[in-house]
């Protein structure tokens, strides 16, 4: 069993930067691809980003604001956004999966989340 704990969200002002971490336990974080998602009041989950070894994928959306990285060694997965919007306010997932082809948008194909942490972008 992968516990995720989410953790680095806040209240920022627009136009700053944040960097959220997911602290990964009880699996070796390099046999998963990882993932980040978010979710705002009366929507859908929506895929970000994901990583597998040295490979990323980025919805078209997130493409040069935000950043996917992990350290195995730390077993952490971070996102860094830059240049945050308003519309980035959301609670914001890791998820992790053995299976999933990396850069699946489908929530549902990934077994294990964290409970999310909570970001929200001051204009």
């Amino acid at each position: 069993q992968m516990q995720l704990t989410e953790s680095g969200g806040g209240l920022v002002q627009a136009g700053g930067s944040l960097t959220l971490s997911c602290a990964a336990s009880g699996r070796a974080l390099s046999n998963y691809v990882m993932a980040w998602f978010r979710q705002a009041p009366g929507k859908e989950r929506e895929f970000l980003a994901g990583i597998s070894g040295d490979a990323t994928r980025y919805k078209d959306s997130t493409k040069g604001r935000f950043i996917i990285s992990r350290d195995d060694a730390k077993t952490t997965l971070n996102l860094q956004i830059n240049n945050l919007k308003p519309e980035d306010s959301a609670v914001y997932y890791c998820a992790a999966d053995q299976w999933v082809i990396l850069g699946t948008q489908n929530a549902g194909e990934y077994r294990y989340w964290g409970q999310g942490t909570q970001v929200t972008v001051s204009s």
